[in-house]
């Protein structure tokens, strides 16, 4: 059972960094269930102080990813249609071709967000760059949090790997 609940940790790990990037899957807190996941084998001592702390930055990088995105819309002179282009432009990288194309999409659906909001170009064109860059800022801060939790993930697991053997 050890193994299995090591093995799904570690998934969840993994997609908590994928998570940070998708904007429906929450990647902080995915990571953390991996760590509850391995805190959760007989092998591996419970510390409800480390499991309380993740939790909270899990919650917190939660809600700051509502807010950061917003403030940078805000900032710029944006509107709830250059951050709706965000999302789906966003999506729409993703599963394009394009190498870092969620990067490009996320901005190209900005500014044409902000551009069915019939403003013109150069204030549309800013407004999507403040779009883009709390996008920008909030990813990256949920990426920064979900690699630690991996690597925290695996220096515990390569800590303990005696115990699994």
């Amino acid at each position: 059972m050890d193994i299995f609940l090591l093995i799904v940790g570690f998934l969840f790990t993994l997609l908590g960094l994928i998570g940070s990037f998708l904007p429906v899957l929450p990647g902080p807190i995915m990571g953390w269930i991996g760590l509850l996941l391995l805190h959760l084998t007989q092998e591996i001592p419970m510390s409800y102080t480390f499991l309380g702390i993740t939790l909270a930055i899990s919650l917190l990088i939660w809600i700051l990813d509502y807010i950061i995105p917003a403030m940078g819309t805000k900032k710029f002179g944006g509107s709830r249609a250059g951050a709706i282009g965000t999302t789906l432009g966003l999506i729409i990288g993703l599963i394009s071709p394009i190498p870092f194309g969620f990067i490009i999409g996320a901005f190209l659906g900005a500014l044409i967000g902000e551009l069915t909001n019939k403003i013109d170009f150069t204030r549309a064109l800013k407004a999507a760059f403040g779009s883009f860059l709390g996008f920008l800022a909030s990813t990256t801060l949920k990426f920064i949090v979900s690699v630690i939790f991996l690597g925290l993930f695996i220096n515990i697991t390569i800590t303990n790997w005696d115990k699994f053997i």
